[in-house]
């Protein structure tokens, strides 16, 4: 009877225990979650190992619901710069067009050509016209094609990435048979764009690893980028180069949300590099 007593007493203790790790865990979970939301950042996934079934599938249902709302915030985002950038290029080529046609027939004149004012009309054209021609071309390059996502082969996209930048010293940690539901050729024009930029920031070594959450990491050791300029660089237009148009991670971005997933910068980096590109992908169709 004794011993009975005793085993019911450590079953009990080793439950109470069991309970109260339990339950602490939970807690830490939820402020996770809430931190995770008051910060609007909706990528968290908190592991579902060890979970009880109940809890496990409840945990998964928030982890894929973050994901959703993230999904549904970055297609908001990416169409209302769409919207913003359509009204503004519209504008410019409104307010340049007529300044182009002015200044050229200025410099036709007989009383222009080879006086004091014609370096100046010169100037005012040709700022004009260059800047009509930028935004035809950023209007033009608006109009992607349409993305047709289908179940590829990671392994093989990064690999064609891989073969036009020889100089670069690459690591890459993606299985061969690793399926992705995307666009190839959209795909294929993020990454290189990724890698333009990091060479452009001095990297030399490109590092892409595949990770268990369904997400691609492209990480650089570039030049980092600093902190106070984090949120911009997916504003249209924005950039910290000299010769830059700003638009090509506004478009990566674009393009990855035309094949329903998302590009983010990271705060936590891969080991070794300044830079890491987060590519959310969906999930094969089978």
């Amino acid at each position: 009877m004794t011993y009975v007593i005793i085993i019911i007493g450590v079953v009990a203790l080793g439950l109470a225990v069991w309970y109260i790790r339990h339950q602490r865990r939970l807690k830490e979970r939820a402020w996770l979650m809430r931190e995770a939301l008051h910060n609007h950042d909706y990528s968290f996934r908190l592991p579902i190992k060890g979970l009880p079934s109940g809890e496990r599938a409840m945990q998964q249902l928030l982890n894929d619901m973050g994901q959703e709302i993230r999904g549904l915030m970055a297609q908001n985002e990416v169409e209302s710069w769409q919207r913003l950038t359509r009204v503004l290029t519209h504008e410019i080529m409104n307010a340049t067009a007529p300044i182009s046609s002015i200044t050229q027939s200025f410099l036709n004149r007989p009383d222009v050509k080879g006086t004091p004012m014609e370096d100046g009309i010169r100037a005012i054209w040709e700022t004009s016209t260059g800047l009509t021609s930028f935004v035809e071309s950023y209007r033009k390059f608006m109009q992607l094609q349409k993305a047709e996502p289908t179940d590829i082969r990671l392994r093989e996209v990064v690999t064609s990435v891989q073969s036009l930048y020889t100089s670069l010293k690459w690591n890459i940690d993606i299985d061969a048979d690793q399926m992705v539901h995307a666009d190839a050729n959209l795909l294929r024009q993020v990454l290189t764009n990724l890698v333009k930029n990091a060479q452009e920031a001095g990297a030399t070594q490109m590092d892409m690893r595949w990770r268990e959450d369904g997400v691609l990491a492209v990480s650089n050791e570039g030049a980092p980028i600093p902190a106070e300029m984090r949120k911009e660089i997916f504003v249209p237009f924005f950039t910290t180069k000299k010769h830059g148009s700003g638009i090509g991670l506004a478009l990566s971005r674009q393009m990855m949300v035309m094949q329903g997933g998302d590009l983010i910068l990271s705060d936590a980096h891969v080991g070794g590099y300044n830079v890491t590109f987060l590519l959310q992908m969906q999930p094969c169709s089978v």
